[in-house]
């Protein structure tokens, strides 16, 4: 026997003898299983996705409304606050406007001239008037006590 006889042994002893359709089926299963589970996980994870858009729709939803309740309860502050509110409130109470003011200096002197109350209309100045000018020149704010002439020597 020369060497061509030895050399189909050898081939066909390092070959499997079957087809192999039987080593192919539990590949081709895990395959399967793989692709099937990943297609459920990506199902499950769209729902939750889903869910969470929802949710947050109805959180925004929410919020705008409670922003629209804040902005109307605001207004509601804002229009007890206005002076003529809180003038009407205060005469509702018995209150008066009060008169010129006095202040009581750290050295004991008294400026300003003090008056009592009455329960008399306080003029009110017209929108084209101008208030009387201030010390420095300036109009002075609204209800600001003119400064009282200081004594010399004091």
């Amino acid at each position: 026997m020369n060497g061509k006889g030895r050399r189909p042994r050898r081939l066909a002893a390092l070959l499997p003898a079957g087809t192999g359709t039987a080593a192919r089926a539990p590949f081709v299963l895990l395959i399967v299983v793989l692709l099937g589970s990943g297609l459920i996980t990506l199902l499950v994870l769209n729902s939750a996705l889903n869910q969470g858009s929802f949710e947050l729709s109805k959180l925004e939803k929410k919020t705008d409304d409670l922003k629209d309740e804040q902005q109307a309860l605001q207004q509601e502050v804002d229009g007890y606050s206005a002076p003529g509110a809180l003038e009407k409130r205060a005469r509702e109470l018995g209150m008066v406007p009060g008169g010129s003011p006095a202040f009581l200096m750290p050295d004991g002197t008294v400026r300003g001239r003090p008056s009592v109350a009455t329960g008399e209309e306080p003029t009110a100045l017209s929108s084209s008037a101008k208030p009387p000018a201030g010390p420095t020149g300036a109009p002075s704010a609204p209800g600001a006590a003119a400064p009282a002439p200081t004594t010399p020597g004091r």
